[in-house]
């Protein structure tokens, strides 16, 4: 699944034309509407349409911000939005799901918390005619999707994400000492992808040492990456040079452990690029931040979801993988810290 990371020049280019071109062709009315025909609706023209989206937990800035780019784009697109919170408990999401499988929906955007936790209800939206898509994390394995419902997946590259933050890190403490790493929900398929991303670059340093011996799961909790991380922290009497983790969120909830502390001057590094992560790279709390596109995920997967089913598409006239890219944000690249500044803002929901 790892796949070469674009320049930031080519990652502008894709995400701001790309974008405009999809959400342009929405809002003229293209999407498989006749030229002059009349239509009905709010969204430029279009007529309503009904999505159901449910993201891994509202707990998450990450997963808070998805929730925003699915309302604003469907205001502009003319689609009412359902929320479904997941809870970051894959049962509770299910449960939720199962309840309003029967609700009359256009088409469906599901982040499942747990590979195979959402596989009956979206087999029940498939036996009605509903379209799936998923975001960011896998429902069922790829080979599965199809069979299950799942039209399209929507994701980042995790493996390279984590390489990218990962290997910057690495780089800062000159390829040697001590490091931690936390992790998200080990049942989480971009989490176990991430551990491989991390694992990946680690393996090219000889000197690092993973304190604990390897990852960490702290299932997205701060609170849980907080003690886990003051645990690894007070068993350690000479300083850790690094630490990796698999949100913003969670390093963030660290980052305040090593104040007077002799790890005071740990090189941190994370994944997801939205605010609160750009505000602690340019305030030098974070080393870097590999971005996970969430306003593009949730975006692209309402844009083709309402392509789907205004165009009336076939399954098999439909991409079975999205690759959104991401870059990596340091404070050695000012302009892209701008870029990202501007296209994660609330106003614009674009990265």
């Amino acid at each position: 699944m790892s796949t070469p990371a674009p320049s930031r020049r080519e990652f502008l280019e894709r995400l701001t034309l790309g974008s405009t071109a999809l959400a342009g062709m929405g809002l003229a009315g293209c999407a498989g509407q006749p030229a002059g025909e009349a239509v009905t609706g709010s969204g430029g023209g279009q007529k309503p349409l009904r999505a159901c989206f449910s993201n891994a937990g509202l707990q998450s800035t990450w997963c808070t911000q998805g929730k925003r780019t699915a309302e604003l784009w469907g205001k502009l697109l003319n689609v009412e939005i359902e929320w479904v919170d997941g809870e970051f408990d894959p049962e509770r999401q299910r449960n939720k799901i199962d309840l309003i499988a029967g609700q009359n929906f256009d088409f469906c955007c599901f982040q499942a918390v747990q590979i195979d936790s959402l596989v009956e209800p979206v087999k029940q939206l498939k036996e009605r005619g509903i379209p799936v898509i998923s975001m960011d994390t896998l429902v069922v394995e790829m080979s599965k999707m199809r069979d299950v419902g799942v039209w399209c997946e929507v994701m980042p590259d995790h493996v390279k994400m984590a390489e990218m933050s990962a290997g910057y890190m690495l780089q800062k403490i000159g390829g040697k000492g001590k490091v931690i790493h936390i992790g998200g929900l080990s049942a989480h398929s971009g989490a176990k992808d991430r551990d491989q991303g991390f694992r990946n670059v680690v393996a090219k340093y000889p000197e690092v040492e993973v304190v604990g011996g390897g990852v960490r799961w702290c299932d997205w909790k701060k609170e849980k990456a907080r003690e886990t991380f003051e645990a690894l922290l007070q068993q350690e009497t000479t300083p850790i040079a690094g630490a990796f983790f698999h949100s913003d969120d969670m390093a963030l909830g660290c980052i305040p452990s090593l104040k007077n502390s002799i790890h005071k001057d740990m090189v941190v590094a994370a994944v997801d690029g939205q605010k609160e992560g750009l505000d602690a790279i340019k305030s030098g709390d974070l080393a870097s931040t590999a971005v996970n596109p969430v306003c593009l995920i949730h975006q692209m997967a309402l844009i083709v979801g309402q392509f789907i089913v205004r165009n009336k598409e076939a399954i098999e006239t439909v991409p079975e993988v999205i690759i959104t890219p991401g870059p990596l944000v340091t404070r050695d690249d000012q302009q892209t810290l701008d870029a990202m500044y501007y296209l994660s803002a609330d106003a614009h929901c674009l990265v």
